[in-house]
């Protein structure tokens, strides 16, 4: 089993009395645009992008760490599949 493994220097933001890195917040969102690419079957970026409240192009650079990951696919412009490459989501 594979997980996501990114690099990134790891920025810290002060929000609401707590500290949160932006590697965090991104790495949570990608998950859960993952489990519901899975829940889903096939989305489209629009819809990630209506589901999740983010821009376009923060879905592209989401799903273009999934891609790279081997945890998603494009069958066709804007749309996506998980593979079944097996994961296991921390």
């Amino acid at each position: 089993m594979h997980r996501i493994a990114i690099r990134y220097r790891r920025r810290r933001r002060r929000r609401s009395g707590f500290l949160q890195t932006s590697t965090d917040r991104m790495l949570t969102r990608i998950k859960s645009i993952y489990l519901y690419i899975k829940q889903k079957g096939t989305v489209t970026t629009n819809e990630l992008v209506e589901e999740f409240g983010i821009t376009q192009r923060t879905v592209q650079r989401d799903l273009n760490v999934l891609e790279y990951n081997n945890l998603v696919t494009s069958s066709a412009r804007g749309k996506w599949k998980a593979t079944s490459k097996k994961t296991k989501v921390s």
